[in-house]
């Protein structure tokens, strides 16, 4: 029952409601309201302002990058140039020179001196992706400028005074790869001014939904589709997934989905294979009448080793409470607000939090 009146909601927001529209430059928006995602949000907001290394953590595709631009945009160096440098796509002969740049005749094929990344940043920031990545000798290197602001290009004598901001990111444990003699534990600490952690997308599913209305919108403008949202089906089969590439799997598997579309609606069937047939018909935390299972609903989560668990129990459970509330009083806001001891805004917020709609005919 309840899964039933969920889907019944779901379908009756996409046939009402467009998708959201992003505000201003929506590719650099971060997306989601789980708790664990408002944590980093409150945290770029308290260090963006502040001029301090920032170390991201994360696993591949959690958008490290993505935070790494919204500490940039927010801070006092929004002004001055940015430049993101992938640290494990550059050859090990290459990176300094990159870098740091190099003098003429420093090795083979330098007919002529090149400023690196660090002089074509001046007064800026400059992202450094996969720095766990990062040759032990460009380490060195790096450490030296994050101590005094300066560093010699390959090959040169004149050291050379910089101001830079640095923020870092890795997907590897640095702590492992400082044991095992790959990375300086004295940049590791340099670089721990401020260090965020990012979620994995399974960590976070009660957002995979907006997620994906969020890149529907961006993909439609991108590809010149107009796709108006998706089926319930399509969604649960979303929610199941475990996105070991996290958000940037989400983003190929929607693209994909949308070329393969056939009508304005997303259904399972335009899902890759792998992803299709993954939603049940009953969740596994309701008995067979539709009522929520509380301790099953707990001792599942428990068991998976998810993190959060009040934040996920509560939100499971007014997902139920909501649903059948509505159901009773025939899909009337008021009244269900009424029943359920809440203010109308209170409870049309909680409904979107919950995947539920609030833009029911009989809702007011």
């Amino acid at each position: 029952m309840a899964n039933i009146l969920r889907r019944a909601f779901e379908a009756a927001h996409l046939m009402q409601v467009s998708p959201v529209v992003p505000a201003l430059e929506p590719r650099e928006q971060l997306v989601g309201r789980a708790p664990i995602i408002q944590e980093v949000c409150k945290q770029i907001g308290r260090v963006a302002p502040q001029d301090v290394n920032v170390l991201i953590l994360g696993e591949s595709g959690t958008g490290k990058e993505l935070v790494a631009r919204a500490v940039y945009h927010h801070s006092k160096r929004a002004d001055k140039p940015f430049l993101a440098i992938n640290c494990a796509a550059l050859p090990e002969s290459l990176i300094e020179s990159e870098l740091f740049g190099h003098e003429r005749g420093a090795f083979t094929g330098a007919d002529r001196a090149r400023i690196g990344k660090f002089e074509q940043c001046q007064d800026g920031t400059i992202f450094l992706d996969e720095i766990g990545d990062m040759p032990l000798a460009a380490q060195a290197k790096v450490l030296r400028l994050l101590q005094d602001q300066t560093f010699e290009r390959v090959g040169g004598r004149e050291s050379i005074r910089t101001h830079v901001r640095v923020i870092a990111a890795t997907n590897q444990n640095l702590e492992k790869r400082i044991a095992a003699g790959l990375f300086r534990a004295d940049l590791f600490y340099r670089l721990q001014g401020v260090t965020i952690a990012l979620p994995a997308l399974r960590d976070r599913p009660e957002d995979i939904a907006e997620l994906a209305h969020h890149f529907l919108f961006l993909f439609n403008q991108e590809l010149g589709l107009n796709v108006q949202g998706f089926d319930p089906a399509a969604l649960d089969c979303l929610r199941a997934h475990r996105w070991p590439g996290n958000i940037r799997e989400l983003q190929a598997v929607l693209k994909e989905t949308m070329l393969r579309a056939t009508g304005a609606i997303l259904l399972p069937e335009f899902l890759p294979p792998t992803l299709r047939g993954q939603s049940t018909a009953r969740p596994a935390d309701t008995t067979t009448s539709g009522e929520v299972d509380v301790s099953k609903l707990i001792e599942d989560r428990v068991a998976r080793g998810e993190n959060d668990l009040h934040a996920r129990v509560v939100t499971a459970v007014e997902r139920i409470l909501f649903d059948l509330v509505l159901h009773a009083t025939n899909g009337h806001l008021g009244k269900a607000a009424e029943r359920l001891g809440l203010n109308r805004s209170t409870l049309r917020y909680k409904l979107r939090d919950t995947g539920l709609s609030a833009e029911n005919p009989h809702a007011e």
